[in-house]
């Protein structure tokens, strides 16, 4: 620590090193390792000055991902502006590439179907709702049905077999 940090800090206090901005407006701060006036060492500090203040008008990605990893102390170096470019064209990338699998894989799916080689997949009937008169009702049938706690091994036969 040089003198002139050291005399800014016993005269102003806490004396925070201005490190970046995004392209949000988020100012990032790091405050050094310093002793307070009892001797006591307090570690060092990273911290932003968000460009919206308000708390609960906070929304997900108001700070990118590189300054949240620099602001919990997963990388040691801030990030470059060209580091934050280069990452946001990647991330463009990566979707582009993602809708273009995705409509090659449906295209595929279609011809699959068309051509028999895969089955077209089952559509599901609901039979009845819970406001009907008659859901719920026993319906008899010849497929067997669960029986639950009260099942016993050998009790059901398939029908027209006999005993």
């Amino acid at each position: 620590m040089n003198r002139i940090t050291a005399l800014l800090r016993r005269t102003f206090g806490v004396v925070k090193e201005h490190v970046g901005t995004d392209h949000l407006g988020n100012k990032y701060y790091y405050i050094p390792e310093q002793k307070s006036w009892t001797g006591q060492v307090i570690r060092p500090k990273r911290l932003v000055e968000a460009a919206n203040p308000n708390y609960f008008e906070y929304m997900e990605g108001n700070i990118p991902t590189e300054w949240d990893a620099w602001m919990r102390g997963r990388r040691k170096q801030p990030p470059t502006l060209e580091e934050l470019l280069q990452n946001e064209r990647s991330r463009e990338q990566i979707k582009i590439r993602a809708i273009d699998s995705e409509e090659r894989d449906k295209a595929l799916q279609v011809k699959e179907y068309e051509e028999g080689l895969v089955a077209q997949p089952v559509q599901t009937q609901v039979k009845g709702h819970a406001s009907a008169a008659q859901f719920g009702q026993t319906e008899f049938s010849e497929e067997p049905v669960s029986t639950a706690n009260k099942f016993q091994p050998g009790s059901w036969t398939p029908p027209g077999s006999k005993k």
